[in-house]
């Protein structure tokens, strides 16, 4: 157990040796292992996580026949029927990388046991060179429609080979940190082995790319625990690669070398992946051409192409970015692995540019559009993530391609390595929840316990519990309390309201500029001190910029970092017949009991409808709201998140809904 990783992501240790490796990013994470959340909101989250949805998806791959693929894989036979889809193995790798997360902060021997003897299943699936696809090894001769003739040559297009090996290395990572065991990274060395010797420039290497990217960010963290330059090596050769092979298509983000792209396009959850793994290999090589790509395409994001939400990717239509403003609500996708894979983009972003307006994306989508993709219990969950609903929509315990459910349990459980960062000197304070935290600065200890009831209201409490040292302390002063929706001009706040914010030390009001997000105090620290900070928490309402064709003449409501939405159960009318006043005024209600706990606002409105004679009738109504991540948990119904507050939008609205009838009379 001495060799057990004592930091996560990026920050690993060598196993041939006792040297760090850099990571080359010049801000250093901090292990989610080194922050114990005592969070009522988060800690609901995590607690669901490990009770519910880690054991649900390890039964669900028993359940689905994820196991018995591997067992058939070590007895191949030309009699099985190869079914389900190429990259089912990955399921089995992201529960066992999750249940391993889950592990370092909640030790548990009997899942410890459990997931050995599914190593043993998965290792007995391996061939002797290190290759291990169960759709082709079970049955040579008839391999999954999907998987090609032979090794790889199908690679580029849905075998998923590669990206298997990427969640597959993921998974071992996590694992060989939780409990020191290298039974699932031997094997997941042994597969890298195989591809690096097999693919590259080499006379005697194929020539491809990933044609579902993660196999480069999972390259770089097997590089980043064995020292091994090769893998850093592939991962690279992966990206310098795409478009100079057969492959040349957007939708994979193959249609230029990926240096030169400078929008987000096709499947966005490739996308984002290929990104974060661009990021990687640029942070320790210091390719700034990569550097230079991914913030233009960034850029693009987050000023033509994110939801309010913080979701990504708008069509249905191969899961993919759209074009330029085109974010429409009830045909949204948003899938839930792309909301995951944004937040690992921004975060990586953080770490090169030490930015706040990456943390003001990401917490976004982490309040939003990633946690809506799971129930409050854990057991069910979206795939898209739609902003409008009449009635379509309903969670699921487990989908036939089931890889969000398995990338929710990998991400909730590493979720406190995000609250905190780390610069020399510097401690940055990036996201806000109730949790004691151990930090190397300068290489001593201090220990930081944050207290606050986020994000339901905006007071935060940071004591020094531990430590006696100069340091400076940045506080990310969320973009929603500084007056910015985003980044960009995509969306605004329309109203006149101007939020503020206080920062004391020990009772002394702190006047400070904010820079690049960040309210910095610096000051040598002692035991005892407490840092208050205050920011108001406002109903805010926001219009989105008028090249926004889905959003016009309509407005979505915030409070914090929170979106909310008027659903069906809180409303006696259809709510897609609603018009808000053009100034609306927000009632705050805490509702303890309903949906784990909730802030709910209501403000007055009107419905309209037609009468028997014909003429337009407004009736006063009182509108309800509830956070986006909330909704469908009381049955299936309409949902809306923009809401029209120009007549003209109203009928738009009823007519994409479905509520208009042929004669022009608004069904009740």
């Amino acid at each position: 157990m001495k060799n057990i990783l004592t930091a996560t992501f990026l920050t690993c240790l060598c196993i041939t040796g006792n040297a760090q490796i850099n990571h080359g990013y010049p801000i250093d994470p901090v292990p989610f292992t080194s922050v114990k959340v005592t969070d009522s909101f988060w800690g609901q989250r995590l607690q669901a996580s490990r009770e519910v949805t880690i054991p649900l998806a390890f039964s669900k791959c028993e359940e689905t026949g994820r196991y018995e693929n591997f067992i058939k894989a070590a007895h191949p036979s030309d009699t099985y029927k190869v079914e389900g889809f190429s990259f089912d193995d990955t399921d089995v790798y992201k529960t066992i990388e999750g249940a391993s997360y889950s592990l370092q902060t909640y030790p548990d021997k009997k899942l410890q046991k459990y997931i050995d003897s599914i190593l043993v299943i998965v290792a007995g699936a391996q061939e002797p060179d290190g290759y291990l696809y169960t759709a082709r090894t079970m049955n040579p001769k008839h391999p999954h429609n999907w998987a090609g003739k032979e090794r790889w040559v199908a690679v580029e297009n849905l075998s998923h080979e590669f990206y298997n090996l990427g969640h597959m290395v993921e998974g071992a990572v996590a694992h060989y940190q939780a409990t020191g065991k290298r039974n699932f990274l031997d094997i997941a060395i042994k597969y890298a082995d195989c591809v690096c010797r097999e693919i590259g420039n080499g006379p005697e290497q194929k020539k491809y790319v990933p044609g579902h990217q993660i196999a480069e960010m999972a390259l770089v963290k097997l590089y980043m625990v064995t020292g091994d330059k090769k893998y850093l090596d592939q991962a690279k050769f992966f990206l310098d690669t795409r478009g100079y092979t057969s492959r040349k298509d957007a939708y994979s983000q193959a249609h230029k070398p990926v240096v030169e792209q400078d929008e987000a396009v096709g499947h966005a959850v490739r996308a984002v992946y290929m990104y974060s793994g661009m990021a990687d290999v640029a942070a320790i090589t210091g390719d700034s051409s990569y550097i230079k790509a991914i913030d233009k395409i960034w850029d693009n994001i987050v000023s033509k192409k994110i939801y309010i939400t913080g979701g990504i990717g708008a069509r249905h239509a191969g899961e993919a970015f759209g074009n330029n403003y085109e974010l429409p609500n009830l045909s949204a996708y948003c899938e839930t692995c792309a909301a995951i894979g944004n937040v690992y983009m921004n975060y990586r972003l953080f770490l090169l540019h030490g930015d706040a307006k990456y943390f003001d994306v990401l917490e976004r989508t982490l309040y939003n559009g990633l946690i809506s993709g799971v129930s409050l219990d854990g057991g069910s969950f979206f795939y898209p993530n739609p902003l409008s609903s009449s009635g379509k929509y309903s969670r699921k315990p487990w989908f036939g391609c089931a890889c969000c459910p398995s990338n929710v349990s990998r991400f909730i459980p590493s979720l406190p390595g995000y609250v905190y960062a780390v610069k020399d000197d510097q401690v940055y304070v990036n996201l806000f929840l109730s949790n004691k935290a151990e930090l190397k600065v300068d290489k001593k200890k201090i220990i930081l316990e944050q207290e606050t009831d986020y994000p339901w209201k905006g007071d935060i409490r940071l004591k020094i519990a531990q430590g006696n040292q100069n340091f400076t302390m940045k506080l990310r002063i969320p973009g929603w309390v500084r007056g910015n929706v985003l980044p960009g001009d995509l969306y605004a706040y329309a109203d006149n309201q101007k939020p503020v914010y206080r920062v004391s030390v020990n009772g002394q009001t702190v006047k400070s500029d904010v820079n690049n997000g960040y309210l910095s105090i610096a000051r040598k620290w002692k035991k005892g001190d407490v840092v208050e900070v205050h920011f108001d928490m406002l109903p805010r309402i926001v219009k989105a910029n008028p090249k926004v064709e889905a959003d016009r003449g309509r407005v979505a409501v915030e409070r914090g970092p929170i979106v909310y939405c008027a659903e069906w159960p809180d409303n006696r009318f259809n709510i897609h017949s609603v018009l808000l006043n053009q100034h609306p005024q927000f009632k705050v209600t805490e509702k303890p009991e309903l949906l784990y706990g909730i802030n709910q606002l209501t403000t007055d409105a009107q419905a309209l409808s037609y009468d028997m004679a014909g003429k337009l009738v407004a009736k006063d109504v009182e509108l309800t709201l509830i956070p986006y991540y909330a909704w469908a948990h009381r049955g299936e119904g309409d949902m809306e998140v923009w809401l029209p507050i120009d007549v003209s939008a109203t009928s738009t609205q009823l007519q994409e809904a479905g509520v208009w009838e042929d004669n022009g009379f608004f069904k009740n």
